[in-house]
């Protein structure tokens, strides 16, 4: 959003904070870009990320998606290749896709999935994948024996999300073309998710503060206790 843009759109917001309803009406209101703005929220997490034991990690399937179709690589052994073709993966993961991947580091896929009997051969990716999140995990769905499922499901929009050196978490909950009820339902379950995996050694406030924001409009502070 340009200069001028981003201050009209902020001199839209009256309030500190606002209900969800609102926040959703005033940040689609705000996504004036020529493209179709990604809506995301950013969830300030009463944690201390340098706990092991409060670190927030998990994955979400959204009721309506986020609108973005991921590209997904799927390493699987020749007899299962068939198996992920058919669910939908967009590239078949064999050794010889491995060496490539070690020789030029190049990456055309949004996630990856493997079978456990793929994961010793991928170890030899791990610096390549790891720091661009992308090195598949049991703890993200993405390692399992049931290729059809994990496929099916990257394919479908599940998410994979945790909080950062700052205790946050930022999460892409949809597009500026979404309806707004299919963005409140979204962020629902978003925060629900959130408060589910609380971490017992958490204490004090859980959830700080949320703030929705399209990709270049101004941040929006939900009222926490008067949305959720």
């Amino acid at each position: 959003m340009s200069g001028k843009r981003y201050t009209k759109a902020k001199t839209l917001l009256e309030k500190k904070t606002y209900t969800l309803t609102e926040a959703v009406e005033i940040v689609k209101k705000n996504a004036t870009a020529k493209f179709d703005e990604s809506i995301e929220i950013h969830a300030r997490m009463g944690i201390d990320p340098s706990k092991g034991d409060q670190q927030l990690r998990t994955t979400i399937s959204f009721p309506h998606g986020v609108g973005k179709t991921k590209r997904v690589i799927a390493f699987v052994e020749p007899a299962k290749e068939e198996e992920a073709k058919a669910a939908g993966a967009d590239i078949i993961g064999n050794e010889e896709t491995i060496a490539t991947i070690a020789q030029k580091g190049a990456i055309d896929f949004d996630v990856a999935v493997a079978t456990p009997a793929m994961m010793p051969k991928l170890a030899k990716l791990a610096k390549i994948l790891g720091p661009r999140g992308l090195m598949p995990n049991p703890k993200t769905d993405t390692v399992s024996t049931n290729v059809q499922k994990m496929v099916a499901e990257q394919k479908a929009g599940k998410q994979t999300f945790k909080n950062d050196k700052g205790g946050n978490i930022h999460q892409i909950v949809g597009r500026a073309s979404f309806e707004a009820i299919q963005l409140e339902e979204n962020i629902r379950a978003f925060v629900e998710l959130l408060r589910k995996i609380k971490p017992s050694a958490a204490k004090g406030i859980y959830i700080r503060s949320l703030t929705l924001t399209s990709t270049m409009g101004p941040g929006i502070h939900i009222d926490i206790s008067a949305s959720f």
